[in-house]
């Protein structure tokens, strides 16, 4: 895969950062051209896919039990604790899909992780706004609508994470 070219952004973006719009805003031709071309019925997507969740079950593992023991037994306070476990659940996820779901060989690990632990914090944000406009708004049951948070959070950390991190 050749390097994307960005795309220039219209001139009313001028008050945004040079920085920011370069690695943040532009739109990459090669991550959306991969995107649209997925093929979804292929074999080997639906096994990276299986992998990518068994990956996300360990990381929800550790994230509860972090969380728990940080909260129960280290008496911390319990959003202090969430992050922890966030954080811990993030870093093994991304060392695990790094080597076992996406066979990754880039020598930048940093820059990798950086994108992937960014990818989960936007994903995070999808999860909870899903799940307040579930609850709060459509006074739907906090846990299928936790469930169904989960299920497109993890459809959109598995695409970005196939297209843009371990590309």
């Amino acid at each position: 895969m050749s390097n994307p070219r960005p795309v220039e952004l219209p001139r009313v973006f001028l008050f945004i950062p040079s920085f920011v719009q370069s690695h943040f805003l532009c739109v990459h031709f090669d991550f959306l051209l991969l995107l649209c071309t997925m093929n979804l019925f292929d074999k080997v997507f639906y096994f990276k896919f299986l992998k990518f969740a068994a990956v996300g079950l360990s990381g929800m593992i550790i994230d509860f039990g972090l969380t728990w023991f940080f909260k129960e037994i280290v008496k911390i306070p319990k959003y202090v604790a969430n992050a922890i476990g966030f954080v811990a659940a993030a870093t093994s996820n991304y060392f695990l899909n790094r080597f076992y779901t996406f066979e990754s060989n880039n020598p930048e690990i940093a820059f990798e992780y950086f994108k992937f632990f960014s990818v989960s914090l936007i994903g995070l944000g999808i999860n909870t706004l899903i799940l307040w406009l579930l609850v709060s708004k459509f006074k739907q049951g906090f846990y299928l609508s936790k469930l169904f948070a989960i299920m497109v959070v993890i459809i959109w950390n598995f695409l970005v994470n196939l297209a843009f991190t371990f590309a």
